[in-house]
């Protein structure tokens, strides 16, 4: 497997970066004691976004979404079908592909635009190609549409394997179009659940960052003062003593330096299913993207409230043409602890000390390793880090 892997120390101040159904911030045991977490999908996102607004100047160039079918309908009515008629099309091509149910499973938010029933993630050549498809169906699809809802029994029947032989060119047509204008479903692969032909293996992969030393959340009070009873009670000397607060509550937060680890398959990325097309240079840059996005996106949870916006002090990009993926999480099995110099030089040294003792026992031989420093700022580190021959 060909990889490159980053291995990051970053450590974060009051935050909540990433949220369980109460509100708090996640945590696992790890080593017998509690840690601080954030999740990989919580990670991947905020790459995601990062990365596509590095890449296209655009954080949602593409969009997993419900409502995929709009710019379906979009084109369609571009090409001169009624709007009615467009958003029936659209919505009954794109649910097929997500639920047998089709636009039957389809719901109305309290906006009242129309949800299809699951998530779908189409790069731009795709929605283009599913009009396409469509168009070359119309007729067959239009009638299927309107005999669907018949209230004769047979009718609704044949309407409905009409429409699943009219439909069948739409997943193909998606397949055909290719991901390469989408790096980042490329990266991050898609699931689609009810055609796993449309299925993408992502080629970037990402493990749930821990705290490298035991972390206990704590808890803010906050109060929320009232500005005109405040006022009223200043120019009342006689008023009963009252800080004027109109609200009050209690939110969780930590405080941690983290191990992040993050790697992408370089063969993967880069065979005819993902980004093959791509010349060598439009590969580099997006991995340049993409490793800079990885290195420096931070979860937005509470960013307003509890900004963590910092980046990470210690990094080191391993690339290698075998092997598999390999972490460095268990330098920290054992908890870091801070003495006098801070949890973050502690981590760094745990983390070199387990790396070499892995090479020494293991016979691990990467075929570049680079960390990132005053001496090797990032353009560098990158230069350095990323194959010749990509």
């Amino acid at each position: 497997m060909n990889l490159i892997e980053l291995h990051i120390l970053q450590s974060f101040p009051v935050t909540c970066l990433n949220r369980d159904d109460v509100g708090s911030p996640k945590s696992a045991t790890f080593g017998g004691v509690n840690r601080a977490r954030l999740s990989s999908q919580c990670l991947k996102r905020a790459t995601r976004l990062a990365f596509n607004e590095a890449h296209f100047g655009d954080p949602l160039h593409t969009a997993r979404t419900k409502l995929a079918h709009e710019k379906v309908s979009e084109q369609l009515v571009k090409n001169d079908i009624a709007k009615d008629l467009a958003d029936k099309l659209a919505l009954e091509a794109l649910s097929k592909l997500v639920d047998n149910g089709g636009a039957s499973k389809a719901k109305t938010d309290k906006s009242g635009r129309v949800n299809m029933p699951a998530l779908i993630w189409l790069s731009p050549a795709q929605i283009d190609a599913v009009t396409t498809a469509i168009l070359a169906n119309r007729v067959l699809i239009e009638e299927a549409v309107t005999n669907s809802t018949s209230a004769d029994a047979k009718t609704k029947k044949d309407a409905e394997k009409k429409l699943n032989l009219a439909l069948k060119p739409v997943s193909k047509a998606i397949t055909d179009a290719g991901i390469s204008d989408a790096p980042d479903i490329a990266m991050f692969g898609r699931m689609v659940a009810n055609d796993a032909s449309l299925n993408v293996e992502g080629a970037a992969m990402f493990s749930h960052a821990l705290s490298t030393h035991k972390s206990v959340s704590e808890i803010d009070f906050y109060s929320a003062v009232d500005d005109e009873k405040q006022k009223a009670n200043a120019a009342d000397n006689d008023a009963e003593e009252d800080a004027g607060a109109g609200m009050i509550g209690t939110v969780e937060y930590n405080s941690a330096t983290y191990y992040r680890y993050a790697a992408v398959n370089l063969d993967l990325l880069f065979d005819k299913d993902h980004l093959g097309p791509l010349t060598a240079d439009q590969r580099r840059e997006v991995l340049r993207a993409f490793l800079t996005a990885t290195l420096t996106a931070v979860p937005s949870a509470r960013r307003n409230s509890m900004n963590g916006a910092t980046l990470p002090e210690v990094v080191l990009g391993v690339r290698k043409s075998k092997g598999q993926p390999l972490q460095l999480v268990n330098a920290f099995e054992d908890p870091a602890k801070a003495i006098g110099s801070g949890l973050l030089s502690a981590s760094e040294s745990k983390m070199q000390t387990h790396l070499d003792r892995l090479k020494k026992v293991w016979g691990i031989e990467n075929d570049a390793e680079v960390w990132l420093g005053e001496q090797t700022p990032l353009p560098s580190f990158l230069d350095q880090l990323l194959p010749a021959d990509v």
